[in-house]
């Protein structure tokens, strides 16, 4: 099952480690390490970067913000690192965090080190070695979904999570902190996005729906899965946008890149997980079987799904706007400002066959 496992590969160029550094650190935290580390870096990263510290007897991974211009409240290092402890102990599939930094002789940013979760990251597409069955794929959804479940029914307070929390109308200031994010991002070849901006202030729910532990980006990619079993979920990662607030809009954050085997030819060449595959739930599946298991009413999900692809619209768009002031030359980038223009059309289509 080796060749199964996610792997790393060579740094992109710009986004190198000072090697010496980042192994002085380490020896300050972990002085039974010996060895200079061989540092890889882990495909995507269009958000913050992830890289293989690889030592002759153990691999440990770092995460760092983006190089280049950053939202000023985005890309929280530490938070994130805090929020992974606290869970831990009462979600399992958190990787343990071994050491955090905020020392600028170090790196040019905070950053925190974590144990390596050995496993199958399901990325674009399964690995070619592994074959699923139609039935072993939907195993493989429910689980998935399963572990959001059970996130969303963690008792946050029980696990010292409580003080994340702003209060109530989260919804209302997701809705206004995405579209101030947009309008800062925004580059002169893009749409405005104001309809569909409007149309959210004006359908948005009067409260939230709930108040729980939320993931915020929820992805097949960001699941681990064990190697000898691949249907079951062993980890979770990147906890950056983890909060308190309402658990419909993490669902809407998820669908959002939930390409499904029916969806027009731009929305699958943007495809990022194996959601597409025979077996797989379709989108409505999904929040149907959200709701069986949850109890919580959603046959109203328009505005959390429309929500969901705006906000993702925005995150390409500051992935954009770096690419375009030339503060990143990752050529990956290169193409999110037609990808920004798709999803406005996108949540124009739905906002038309919408009831709300």
């Amino acid at each position: 099952m080796t060749a199964l496992l996610d792997t790393a590969s060579t740094v992109r160029a710009g986004e190198e480690l000072d090697r010496e550094k980042v192994s002085v650190f380490i020896r300050d935290h972990l002085p039974a390490l010996h060895g200079e580390p061989e540092i890889e870096q882990f495909a995507g990263g269009a958000s913050n970067l992830t890289y293989l510290l690889r030592y002759p007897k153990r691999d440990l991974i770092l995460r760092r913000p983006p190089f280049g211009h950053r939202a000023k409240s985005a890309h929280d290092m530490l938070r994130e690192a805090k929020i992974m402890s606290a869970l831990k102990p009462v979600y399992r599939y958190v990787p343990e965090v071994i050491a955090t930094c905020s020392d600028p002789a170090i790196m040019d940013c905070d950053f925190y080190v974590m144990e390596r979760l050995h496993g199958i990251i399901p990325r674009q597409n399964l690995p070619k070695d592994l074959v699923l069955t139609a039935e072993d794929t939907r195993r493989l959804c429910l689980n998935v979904i399963d572990k959001m479940i059970e996130l969303h029914q963690i008792d946050y307070q029980q696990a010292g999570l409580a003080s994340i929390a702003k209060g109530a109308g989260y919804v209302a200031r997701q809705v206004s902190g995405w579209t101030e994010r947009y309008r800062q991002a925004k580059t002169d070849d893009v749409g405005d996005f104001e309809s569909v901006m409007q149309w959210l202030q004006d359908k948005m729910p009067a409260q939230d729906l709930a108040t729980c532990l939320i993931h915020n980006d929820f992805r097949f990619d960001n699941v681990v899965l064990n190697p000898d079993n691949p249907t079951e979920v062993i980890g979770v990662l990147d906890w950056e946008m983890a909060t308190l607030g309402d658990p419909l809009m993490d669902l809407g954050n998820t669908l959002a890149y939930w390409v499904q085997a029916d969806d027009d030819p731009v929305f699958q060449s943007v495809r990022r997980q194996p959601t597409h595959l025979p077996g797989m739930l379709t989108r409505q599946e999904v929040i149907n079987y959200y709701g069986e298991k949850t109890g919580y009413r959603v046959d109203n999900f328009d505005f959390y799904a429309i929500f969901g692809l705006f906000r993702l619209a925005v995150i390409v768009q500051q992935i954009y706007y770096r690419y375009f002031h030339g503060q990143t030359t990752n050529p990956a980038f290169s193409g999110f400002g037609k990808l920004s223009n798709y999803l406005e059309q996108r949540c124009l289509r739905l906002i038309n066959a919408s009831r709300l």
